[in-house]
């Protein structure tokens, strides 16, 4: 997936003449204003922290919601799914890393939440954020934690596909921990311009 958050139409729309199709924003105002202006086939996935009262500027456009990190979110998605007659795909966000700031469920939080029944939302998968370090140990034990735990309860849930682990930094070690995302931001367009920010 290409994180084009910041980053201006034009950039997307080089990579969608090249083919790309799936790209990720984290910034509710931003998708919407994206997702209007830009093609119809493009396949947008939400990967910021969303708050309840923006799901209205980000459900209707994206193809799935990779950072839902609280029970109170997962409801208000399934509400808004449920009144809009539609199923939202979702990740649920582990935390797994060593900060205290990551967001993120437990692992034991996880199968209450998969024994469930929702009607406005799947649960297609997890996704993790790495401790922001360059020690590749730390990084990598960060990846088999999250992999064991998507082993752990694919057993019982098959629908729990899909894996959103790496960045531009780490990607290629994710890929050796069955990501089947990887969110790429910085290899793909350069480096951020926040000074319009």
């Amino acid at each position: 997936m290409a994180v084009s958050k910041f980053h201006p139409a034009e950039a997307i729309m080089e990579l969608y003449r090249a083919g790309h199709l799936l790209f990720g924003e984290s910034r509710p105002q931003e998708l919407k204003a994206k997702a209007e202006a830009l093609p119809k086939d493009i396949r947008w996935h939400f990967i910021g922290h969303l708050q309840t009262n923006k799901l209205k500027m980000v459900l209707p456009y994206v193809d799935m919601v990779e950072s839902v990190d609280s029970l109170h979110l997962l409801e208000a998605i399934d509400k808004w799914g449920i009144e809009n007659k539609q199923r939202v795909n979702i990740l649920l966000e582990v935390h797994i890393a060593s900060e205290e700031s990551k967001q993120g469920f437990l692992e034991e939080e996880l199968p209450g939440i998969l024994a469930e029944n929702y009607e406005g939302l799947s649960i297609c998968g997890l996704m993790g954020m790495a401790t922001n370090t360059s020690d590749e140990s730390i990084i990598r034990s960060d990846f088999e934690k999250i992999r064991n735990i998507k082993r752990r309860l694919e057993t019982h849930h098959p629908e729990i596909r899909e894996l959103s682990i790496g960045m531009s930094s780490d990607w290629k070690i994710a890929l050796e921990y069955d990501a089947t995302i990887v969110r790429i931001g910085t290899a793909i367009f350069g480096e951020r311009d926040y000074s319009s920010k």
